[in-house]
């Protein structure tokens, strides 16, 4: 298990109780057993003394084990760095503010088994406790890339996740700076899905990200996402030129039937939109070489070999999550 900690002097130890009680195994609604053997704390040199409260947990237990980032990175980062930590066979994340259950894991590893998925997210069926327009504006960033943007799997994604430990370690040894996590696991995972769970009220003020924090997400998104965003703007260029082939030839006709009476402006006007269209194109091909550069750059890795993604599922003892 990966948890990032940023603020979590005050949450933290009782998420670690409750965390503790699943180290001698529970099972699964659907009878599979499971066993927490790990935990990883992530800290991202947060304000309040978090690292204290880590470090006298890691020497109360011994299935503890901290990550010490140099500075402040994010979350992201810090999961990341969490993940490349873990030895099980699943990883899972979750926020160190208690609204997450982990009650919740072993239904999970349910859908998980299931589907035939490596990858589960919690998809919470109670509202965020933030204000509305926060609420607003995650829904339709989260819309607009799964629509219009996502490389990999479309399911919406989420902080409590879980995910094969193959998969997630790979990906967290691959991927490079300003790459969104979720976006770099579409890149290796065949099969997601979402598990719903219920939220629980955060164990301290809710926090709020301010404007331009949603605004650096969401273009980190827009950038992580390979070359689609590019091939819209390809796909653009060609449609403005043959729009303004079109009208060239109209403006043409115009100009030879006597309708257009001003000298020199069909020639100017058909000279421009001929020319702005190949010049449209002309940067959708560099785009696409820009995004190749771009794709590499991120570490996106050319495949990722693992186990058998499915001998995990015959197994009715799966060893951890």
């Amino acid at each position: 298990m990966v948890i990032p900690v940023y603020r979590g002097a005050k949450t933290l130890p009782a998420l670690v109780n409750e965390l503790a009680e699943y180290l001698a195994g529970r099972t699964t609604p659907e009878g599979r057993r499971f066993a927490v053997v790990e935990l990883v704390l992530a800290w991202d040199c947060g304000p309040d003394r978090s690292d204290l409260v880590i470090r006298e947990l890691a020497a109360q237990h011994e299935w503890i084990r901290p990550v010490w980032l140099s500075r402040n990175f994010g979350q992201h980062a810090a999961t990341v760095a969490g993940m490349t930590a873990t030895d099980g066979d699943w990883i899972v994340t979750m926020d160190e503010d208690g609204q997450h259950d982990p009650r919740d894991i072993g239904r999970m590893l349910d859908r998980a088994f299931d589907q035939r998925a490596t990858l589960v997210y919690a998809s919470p069926i109670n509202k965020p406790p933030h204000s509305l327009l926060r609420n607003i504006a995650s829904w339709t960033v989260k819309t607009v890339f799964l629509r219009l943007l996502s490389p990999g799997p479309t399911v919406p994604f989420h902080s409590f996740r879980l995910v094969g430990g193959e998969q997630g370690r790979s990906v967290a040894a691959y991927m490079g700076p300003g790459v969104y996590l979720d976006v770099a696991l579409g890149w290796v995972i065949a099969r997601a899905t979402t598990c719903p769970v219920h939220m629980r009220d955060e164990g301290r003020a809710a926090s709020n990200y301010r404007t331009r924090q949603l605004l650096s997400h969401f273009w980190r998104l827009v950038l992580s996402s390979g070359t689609r965003p590019l091939r819209i703007v390809s796909g653009l260029g060609l449609l403005t030129a043959a729009l303004g082939l079109v009208l060239a030839v109209w403006l043409v006709v115009e100009r030879i039937t006597g309708a257009t009476s001003v000298q020199g402006w069909t020639s100017a006007i058909v000279a421009e939109l001929v020319v702005g269209g190949v010049i449209m194109i002309s940067l959708g091909v560099i785009a696409e070489y820009v995004g190749t550069a771009a794709s590499m750059s991120m570490g996106k890795p050319l495949y990722v070999v693992v186990g058998d993604p499915y001998g995990t599922f015959l197994d009715e003892n799966p060893r951890d999550d």
